[in-house]
């Protein structure tokens, strides 16, 4: 499909078409498209200071970033602002291998980080062959899956066991120079995998007993996506490295790195260099700063978690009457579907999948499958300003979808 425009909750191709986006574009426009306030913040700054040379500082960049470190618990209050996930949580590892003095990183075996060096060589979800060796000293820890995990036995899933034994495994091919644990609160490429109650305190424990930086990638969960303002918030757990990007600019090009004065001192103090052609722009910086204030100013994150709920349960409304539908699962507005040829064995519905996402594009609404390997699964997440009228709307479509496609 060729998409000509975008407004609020929908795209339409050159003929007018309208289609529901229920990906909100690459899983970022969580304002949907053409906001009045991102549109007039875009006019301003393009007029009067989009780009500037990385010595400078600006207004936009300096009141972004404290706006930002508002929202977030005490200490972490250094920014990095840069442009794409990749980017920032190329950033991070660098910032815990400075640190720590070590290399090594721990990554979850459905990860998705990006596809630049440091990310690529932590992403497992896709993109790994054809193209040579990654960085040295990744090591992959279980993904807790509870639908698929082999700890899951009888409809009981010991995610506890799962955990230790992953460790165990870690600690055995660690050459003792661990740095980094580097991973998403909710596994979205992976297939909206939910990590459990306590799995990220657990987490933290276990990397700081091991001397390492806890560094959670909220691309996807970050900006009120999952019910609060960020996933960790859930848990109670404060990362020493959050990054955040594709939600913190609702569709437009910006990411950030943030930490503490500490591992920013001792970084600094020992010659760390970061930086690319538009760290710390003053455009997309201005529009960040205009999204915390929507974020904030509108409850984005308790309309979420209020949407979200009402989007899980006609969701699983239709589980109970397709049984292709073998799982439902997520947070807020961000949920998945997986198809299952039989619900006994779990044998993934790839093809289904593929078609039955088509049908509901011809129908009217945009939800996503996954790339090879979880072709399966449905990934909804659409904008936090989606209302419940246009959920029922793309839900009725995926209905119709799984009922026309044969069998769903």
């Amino acid at each position: 499909m060729r998409i000509s425009r975008a407004s609020g909750v929908c795209v339409y191709d050159g003929d007018g078409r309208e289609v529901l986006d229920f990906t909100s574009g690459q899983m970022s426009a969580i304002l949907g498209h053409g906001h009045p306030e991102i549109v007039a913040v875009v006019t301003e700054m393009a007029a009067s200071l989009d780009h500037i040379h990385s010595s400078f500082l600006s207004d936009p960049a300096v009141e972004f970033a404290s706006a930002l470190t508002a929202m977030l618990p005490d200490g972490l209050n250094r920014v990095l602002p840069l442009s794409t996930g990749g980017e920032a949580n190329e950033a991070a590892l660098r910032i815990a291998k400075t640190y720590t003095g070590g290399f090594e990183v721990v990554a979850f075996d459905r990860s998705w980080h990006g596809v630049t060096g440091g990310a690529a060589a932590t992403t497992y979800s896709g993109g790994r062959r054809g193209h040579g060796p990654t960085l040295p000293g990744v090591l992959t820890l279980p993904s807790p899956h509870a639908y698929r995990s082999p700890f899951n036995r009888g409809g009981e899933y010991d995610w506890r066991a799962e955990f230790e034994f992953g460790w165990e495994m870690i600690d055995r091919q660690s050459t003792g120079q661990l740095a980094a644990v580097i991973v998403e609160p909710v596994l979205s490429s992976g297939g909206i995998i939910e990590l459990p109650e306590g799995y990220l305190a657990a987490l933290r424990d276990k990397a700081h007993e091991r001397g390492m930086l806890l560094i959670l990638d909220e691309a996807q969960t970050g900006m009120g996506r999952t019910g609060h303002n960020f996933a960790f918030e859930r848990d109670g757990v404060v990362p020493d490295i959050l990054n955040l990007s594709k939600t913190l600019g609702a569709g437009l090009p910006l990411s950030a790195t943030v930490t503490t004065a500490e591992f920013e001192q001792d970084c600094y103090d020992k010659g760390f260099l970061f930086y690319t052609t538009h760290a710390a722009d003053p455009l997309p910086a201005a529009v960040g700063r205009k999204v915390v204030e929507i974020v904030q100013r509108d409850g984005l994150a308790e309309r979420a978690e209020t949407l979200g709920r009402y989007l899980k349960d006609r969701l699983r409304d239709l589980q109970q009457r397709h049984a292709i539908i073998g799982d439902v699962r997520g947070r807020g507005l961000l949920l998945g579907v997986e198809l299952v040829r039989d619900r006994q064995s779990k044998e993934p519905a790839n093809e289904a999948g593929a078609e039955i996402a088509r049908r509901c594009l011809e129908l009217g609404a945009c939800l996503n499958v996954g790339r090879r390997g979880t072709s399966s699964i449905f990934r909804i997440a659409p904008p936090l300003i989606v209302d419940t009228a246009e959920i029922d709307r793309a839900v009725d479509i995926l209905d119709q979808a799984l009922g026309d496609c044969a069998g769903a």
